[in-house]
């Protein structure tokens, strides 16, 4: 569980909120508008009313506790830029922006932000699973039921081969690659001995995929 706060409940920030909460992160959101606030209640109960490019309300907010900071400001990005600025300047550990131009992009990234991304619905839901979990680094979604994810080797399988963890029988998943660094392996043989300077791609149930990287 990661303990993250999101800036603005507009479509992209509410979408992250309900991802982030369905995957069991405790998450905080700041919302200026008072209406967009109470509309979010039927996803999170932890709102609170604030201009977030006041310092005063950053400064107590305690950002440097929070494992991630988005900034999911959609209408108005003087605004998302002067929040990026103060989260960075009160020691956000992670900085999440969205952007809609690229201009605004380079901007939020020399200001602070340590991604930006363009950003709806699905980009919004696969950014919390890869940013709210513990050990998986990228996701896609293939069906409500499959996906294919980039995650950590579990502990339990370092040292192990493929064929001696059973993993398509034991886990009902499929191996498509392993990665070290940039390079990326296609279709591992099954005597291949996984070791913790990997990651694994793979495809599989999403309720399996959960289930074994957390």
């Amino acid at each position: 569980m990661k303990s993250i706060l999101v800036i603005g409940l507009g479509r992209f920030g509410r979408h992250m909120v309900a991802k982030l909460l369905e995957e069991g992160n405790s998450v905080l959101a700041i919302e200026k508008s008072e209406e967009r606030a109470d509309n979010a209640l039927d996803i999170i109960s932890d709102v609170q009313i604030a201009d977030a490019t006041n310092e005063m309300v950053i400064r107590s907010l305690g950002v440097s506790n929070f494992d991630l900071c988005v900034v999911a400001i959609e209408d108005n990005f003087q605004s998302a830029l002067e929040i990026t600025v103060l989260l960075k300047d009160f020691g956000a550990k992670y900085i999440l922006a969205r952007a809609s131009r690229d201009v605004h992009r380079k901007l939020l990234l020399r200001n602070g932000a340590d991604h930006v991304v363009y950003a709806e619905r699905e980009t919004a839901e696969r950014l919390a699973i890869k940013y709210g979990s513990k050990n998986i680094f990228d996701y896609i979604e293939l069906t409500p039921e499959m996906a294919i994810c980039e995650v950590a080797v579990p502990s339990a399988w370092i040292g192990k081969s493929i064929v001696e963890k059973s993993v398509r029988t034991s886990y009902n998943i499929s191996i498509l690659a392993t990665k070290k660094g940039e390079q990326v392996f296609p279709l591992p043989h099954p005597s291949h001995i996984f070791t913790n300077d990997e990651t694994l791609i793979i495809m599989g149930d999403k309720s399996v995929i959960h289930s074994f990287t957390y």
